[in-house]
């Protein structure tokens, strides 16, 4: 990686514990389970963890820079190798760093933030974007205030433009995302109920998610999906451009002539200038329109044609476990098992019921971080499901939910495991089965049992 050490310690405002070579790391890791030779360990703390209990394991693996917050080894024991670095706070020094290192590069930088849709957005602005840059997103999951600096930390002088997944879950989060990522252009998917636990309200999240533009510059752009309620209240101010997007002909890009199948999904889409293009995306589902519309404003922006667009479409590689087709041995499993809130429960069962075969059945589990609302939620989503779905299997705490909204064709299971062992055997040729809960439920266990 193109940072010295001199630059290292001005980043993350540290001193030198103990220094034996010059400090040329090839990558950052917080995991010394994955630590390789001349790499750059942060030796993070958290609930169940300390890191700074692991140095010495980590410059025997061949770490050549470590930076600590507390000093829990002897000096003789590094052996003379390494060098040690001491600051306040191994996961401020992190962002700190991953921020420095943003700003040398000096490549532009898409946030994508929302309740729900940030990862298929990323998918798609980053695919879109490829039509004419080389474009780095982030992997997976990685949008949490350790995951996004080491995203950036991957980053180099070969990129045009990060497409970067900022995630929150409760009060000033996404203002210290920003503040690491400090993006040129900005969007928000939706406000829905997702941590609404911590956040207690629909308006505080929107509060929230605003903070993405807490660090913009030079009337940056802010892109909002102007189909959510909550996204309808942003005004226009000195700080960023507003861009909307959506169905109204008012908006800056809108969608019209909308035709799903269970493989595709094409729409025309119409900018203020009235010039149109007709696209097809290999997902589906009506909530990737405005999922895509986001990727398509942002890359005008940036300044691709309509053709640049599509050509990039080529090379979208969307991340695992969402919508993800399964056909296997005469059945249809859709794969959704990533993580659930009401709102995505809602987009995944449309997808069942727009989906062909003999039975729909959708597997649903625990919608996590919902606090107060979480009864209400599952009831509703239950209620929702009734004409997508024959039969809804369910287990975990709001089982009794699911039921009360599907009421008839309702199975509650009290493990996992009964229910995987039911369903196993009722399975025919020619069913469908939706799998869905939040990640701590880890429902993918149930795609690999079937």
């Amino acid at each position: 990686m193109d940072l010295s050490l001199l630059e290292i310690i001005k980043a993350v405002n540290g001193e030198i514990v103990f220094k034996n070579g010059e400090g040329n790391f090839n990558k950052v890791s917080t995991d010394t389970r994955k630590i390789e030779k001349d790499n750059l360990f942060i030796a993070l703390t958290g609930e169940n963890f300390n890191g700074n209990d692991y140095v010495l394991h980590a410059i025997e693996k061949g770490a050549c820079i470590v930076i600590v917050d507390e000093v829990k080894f002897r000096i003789e024991e590094l052996n003379g190798k390494g060098i040690i670095i001491k600051v306040k706070n191994t996961k401020e020094a992190l962002g700190d760093l991953a921020r420095f290192y943003r700003q040398k590069l000096g490549i532009k930088v898409v946030g994508i933030t929302g309740s729900t849709g940030k990862t298929s957005t990323k998918d798609l602005v980053a695919a879109f974007l490829s039509g004419k840059y080389k474009v780095f997103k982030t992997q997976g999951n990685f949008n949490n205030e350790i995951g996004l600096p080491l995203m950036i930390l991957e980053l180099s002088k070969d990129y045009d433009i990060a497409v970067l997944e900022m995630g929150t879950s409760n009060f000033g989060e996404i203002n210290r995302l920003a503040s690491i990522a400090l993006p040129d252009v900005a969007a928000i998917t939706n406000v829905g109920v997702a941590h609404i636990e911590y956040l207690k309200s629909r308006e505080n999240i929107l509060k929230e998610k605003m903070c993405i533009v807490d660090f913009f510059k030079e009337k940056n752009s802010l892109i909002v999906n102007c189909e959510n309620d909550m996204l309808k209240l942003v005004d226009k101010c000195d700080k960023f451009n507003l861009e909307k997007i959506g169905y109204d002909e008012e908006c800056d890009i809108y969608a019209k002539n909308v035709e799903l199948t269970t493989e595709k999904t094409s729409f025309d889409v119409i900018a203020k200038d009235n010039e149109s293009y007709r696209f097809t995306l290999n997902m589906v589902g009506q909530h990737n329109v405005l999922n895509a519309l986001i990727g398509i404003q942002i890359s005008k922006d940036f300044g691709l044609t309509f053709q640049e667009m599509e050509k990039g479409l080529e090379n979208f590689n969307a991340t695992s476990m969402r919508l993800e087709f399964i056909n296997k041995n005469n059945f249809t499993i859709i794969n959704d098992s990533y993580n659930a809130n009401p709102d995505s429960m809602k987009a995944a069962l449309e997808v069942l019921k727009g989906y062909s075969g003999a039975r729909k059945i959708a597997i649903l589990g625990t919608m996590g971080e919902l606090g107060d609302y979480a009864k209400e939620a599952h009831t509703q989503v239950g209620e929702f499901a009734r004409d997508k779905a024959d039969i809804v299997l369910t287990t975990g705490d709001f089982k009794k939910c699911y039921e009360e909204g599907f009421k008839e064709g309702t199975m509650i299971f009290e493990t996992k495991q009964e229910l995987m062992e039911e369903l196993s055997k009722m399975i025919k040729a020619d069913d469908t089965i939706l799998i869905k809960a939040s990640r701590s439920e880890k429902f993918e266990e149930i795609i690999r049992y079937i």
